[in-house]
């Protein structure tokens, strides 16, 4: 095992390293999960968020879509950012999902997800009077998913409980 002394005190390499590590963690606001309590992040990209029962970061199979939109969605006063992201697990969808990150003091939270659609054709993401509305295309019922997205769709949502839920 490789060691050195500083100051009369011996240390290993592998020990100091993995302390500096997780210090720079910490100190950079890097989303930390500790069972079910989640930490607080410093953006909306380096949240978890639950998608389907699980918890999830951004990257791999979950990569950032943006059509952000920003304002109060819990009432706090505080600007939440509200945005798409897509899940290609493998295969040939690309399931669209909106989530917010929640402002609390020091940075973001995510909430859990909600699903829009396989291979849908976002158009506009707003937030107002808190309430957040997701404008996209989709096809018609019974339609291939080769087909052009061309039916319009709004969908409509609030934060209950910290909580991301459909309304209307």
């Amino acid at each position: 095992m490789l060691m050195f002394s500083l100051f009369g005190y011996r240390y290993s390499w592998k020990r100091t390293a993995l302390a500096f590590l997780s210090a720079l963690l910490i100190a950079v606001g890097v989303v930390l999960v500790r069972g079910d309590r989640v930490e607080v992040a410093p953006d909306q990209k380096h949240a978890t968020y639950i998608v389907e029962g699980k918890r999830v970061a951004l990257g791999g199979a979950y990569s950032y879509f943006g059509n952000e939109a920003v304002g109060d969605l819990n009432g706090d006063g505080k600007d939440d950012i509200a945005f798409l992201f897509v899940a290609q697990p493998g295969g040939s969808g690309s399931f669209y999902y909106v989530a917010v990150a929640l402002a609390v003091q020091g940075g973001y939270r995510g909430t859990n997800a909600m699903l829009l659609g396989d291979r849908i054709a976002p158009q506009t993401t707003r937030i107002q009077d808190g309430v957040l509305t997701v404008n996209y295309a989709d096809r018609k019922s019974g339609e291939p998913f080769s087909a052009r997205p061309s039916v319009g769709i709004s969908k409509f949502f609030r934060i209950r409980n910290d909580s991301l839920v459909q309304t209307q």
